[in-house]
């Protein structure tokens, strides 16, 4: 996506047509300061942000934006060198390890916005009118790239007053930047407020998702628009949409068995998927299906998530147990769910003694994992426990976000009552 981008101006400057947005847009949009300022001026928020170029400037960015952060280096693309830090020895060592940095190559630093729902909305404009067909929900939280998060539209969770803002603000800054075909803005909702994220003045791989559930061409009417024609003499029309559709990620972890198949902000999906049905739970379902990661109808479930996510697991703990699934959790995680009257049997990891975690994943006596990573705040690794589910092939979760969409899936597919999902 961010390729034409980078090109168009090296093409106008040759001599080459440029159709539809001008070159001096897409750098506007690209300009993090210009775009910034632009926002300021329309009244819109955007999470703090502030470049630097060593680590005394980053760290006394860091006082006055305040922890967790979101740092990148401003020269590379899609996610590469993306990293939440909560710390300032974590910002430290981060700006130690980053190669290449002067004042015309600087580190981004933003303000993580923690526990947010992104959203984002791919837009047509003709440079007078804008036609939004739909808001696409992130089913993981912030700090998960957007091309590796679920996403469903339309939205399930997301206020109404929320989504008439973020369709006010997309028409707002496609009139502003001038944008003339296609456009994707992703946004984050934190603390009852719409935040933008970032806009790109292009066709993003949200488009195929966006035009087959909301049956709209997308890409044939930004063309039409590229080459003069106007929205008003298309005929488009929103319309409720009577389905829904989720889109998941599809990752390579199976050909990669060394490598830790975690989310975050380095985008590491390959493809992805479209799952469509009646009810939101189907739809997932089906996505995951599509990405040959079939949930269970019934079995065991181990849950084993980082302290800080014991309390947010509850919920989602008390679906799989609803719907007869055994519970298996290690010891913390196994404590808090009995706080809240959900039993589970407790099981080992690997350094507590045998049998463990690896042992139930090899005798397949484990039907689904969710497992959140313990980071830095454990002396163990627990990697080996997403690894071996990828290598055991057992479906696995590692957002509570996505325990949450997991249960409510089986259970959509349950009621269907055909033993397959129409």
């Amino acid at each position: 996506g961010q390729t034409p981008l980078n090109i168009a101006g090296e093409l106008a400057a040759a001599g080459v047509k440029i159709l539809g947005t001008p070159v001096e847009v897409i750098d506007l949009a690209e300009d993090r300061d210009r775009f910034r300022r632009m926002m300021d001026q329309m009244g819109i928020p955007m999470p703090a942000s502030e470049m630097a170029v060593s680590v005394a400037e980053a760290v006394e960015i860091a006082g006055r934006i305040g922890y967790p952060l979101m740092v990148r280096p401003s020269y590379v693309l899609g996610g590469r060198g993306m990293q939440v830090v909560h710390d300032e020895e974590m910002l430290r060592r981060y700006m130690a390890a980053a190669v290449d940095v002067t004042p015309e190559r600087p580190i981004l630093i933003d303000k993580f916005l923690e526990n947010a729902i992104e959203a984002e909305a791919d837009a047509l404009s003709d440079g007078a009118e804008v036609f939004v067909p739909a808001v696409m929900e992130h089913i993981e939280l912030a700090g998960i790239h957007s091309g590796d998060s679920a996403c469903v539209i339309p939205p399930v969770t997301i206020p109404a007053r929320h989504l008439q803002t973020i369709e006010d603000y997309t028409r707002r800054i496609a009139l502003q930047l001038g944008v003339v075909g296609l456009m994707n803005m992703q946004y984050a909702i934190a603390n009852d407020t719409v935040y933008v994220l970032e806009a790109n003045p292009r066709a993003s791989r949200t488009v195929p998702l966006v035009s087959k559930v909301c049956n709209i061409p997308m890409a044939r009417i930004a063309t039409q628009l590229m080459l003069g024609s106007k929205l008003s003499s298309l005929g488009l029309k929103r319309a409720a949409i009577p389905h829904f559709g989720v889109k998941e990620a599809v990752f390579p972890f199976n050909m990669l068995p060394e490598v830790d198949p975690l989310l975050g902000p380095e985008m590491r999906s390959t493809g992805e998927v479209l799952g469509m049905a009646g009810t939101f739970g189907e739809a997932f379902f089906k996505a995951q299906e599509a990405t040959q990661q079939t949930l269970p109808l019934e079995g065991t479930v181990l849950i084993t998530v980082a302290e800080r996510d014991r309390p947010g697991v509850v919920e989602a703990a008390r679906q799989f147990a609803d719907l007869g699934f055994r519970v298996l959790a290690t010891a913390g995680t196994a404590a808090c769910l009995a706080q809240h009257g959900i039993s589970s049997q407790v099981v080992n990891k690997t350094h507590e003694g045998r049998p463990h975690i690896v042992d139930f994943i090899k005798n397949r006596e484990i039907h689904l994992i969710v497992n959140t990573p313990a980071g830095k705040q454990s002396k163990y690794d627990d990697s080996y426990i997403r690894k071996n589910a990828v290598k055991y092939k057992v479906p696995y979760i590692t957002t509570l976000a996505g325990a949450l969409a997991a249960g409510k899936g089986i259970a959509a597919y349950r009621q269907s009552g055909t033993g397959a999902v129409k």
